[in-house]
């Protein structure tokens, strides 16, 4: 009987689990490659870099309903996402690279003590730069298309916060996600309102 039970409590953990492709690293992986930035100086001896004016992001920020929660304070690497200039105005880039087990961005949600948290991983690919590589489809992973975003200069709000329109995925291994380990925002990060953008670009 305890061996039955066990068996069908790993099958409803493998059924509930997202499926990876033979090529793709699973998800134990992925977070053994990257538990070393835990430490944020760690992430920025290896030449991470927060996102213009360490903003906080937010659902609500980014013109979705605020019960989806939120992002967290992105950290990136330049030469994985092909920047080589400053923002004018936006962050834009060449690179395509997808691999996450080096991931392009790390994502960290500040403390009250002012420390920051790591809550998830991610990687970015400029839509530009996707489809001159002869890329028609988004970028996957594990089955799941990467999210897109742009800015719609037409609102009040920056839905593409400071970048320039992009593919990206989220993977949410240090924090637990109602909304789902590929979700774009959680519920269960929070950032204080000093730390959120609301607005474009300039």
């Amino acid at each position: 009987m305890k061996f039955l039970l066990a068996a069908a409590a790993a099958l409803a953990v493998s059924a509930s689990a997202p499926a990876s492709s033979p090529a793709e690293p699973d998800l134990a992986a992925v977070r053994a490659a990257s538990e070393r930035f835990r430490n944020v100086e760690v992430a920025l001896a290896e030449g991470y870099i927060a996102a213009p004016g360490s903003i906080c992001e937010t659902a609500e920020a980014m013109g979705q309903p605020a019960a989806l929660g939120a992002m967290g304070i992105h950290y990136f690497r330049p030469d994985l996402l092909g920047i080589t200039a400053p923002p004018n105005p936006r962050v834009a880039g060449s690179g395509t690279h997808t691999d996450f087990l080096n991931p392009a961005i790390l994502i960290y949600e500040p403390r009250a003590d002012g420390s920051l948290e790591l809550v998830a991983v991610e990687n970015l690919v400029f839509e530009s730069a996707w489809r001159a590589a002869g890329n028609s489809a988004p970028p996957s992973f594990h089955g799941r298309p990467y999210e897109r975003m742009a800015d719609d200069p037409a609102t009040s709000i920056d839905e593409a916060h400071m970048f320039e329109p992009h593919y990206d995925r989220h993977v949410w291994l240090y924090r637990d996600n109602p909304n789902g380990v590929f979700a774009p925002f959680n519920p269960n990060v929070t950032c204080p309102r000093a730390t959120t953008g609301t607005g474009h670009a300039h």
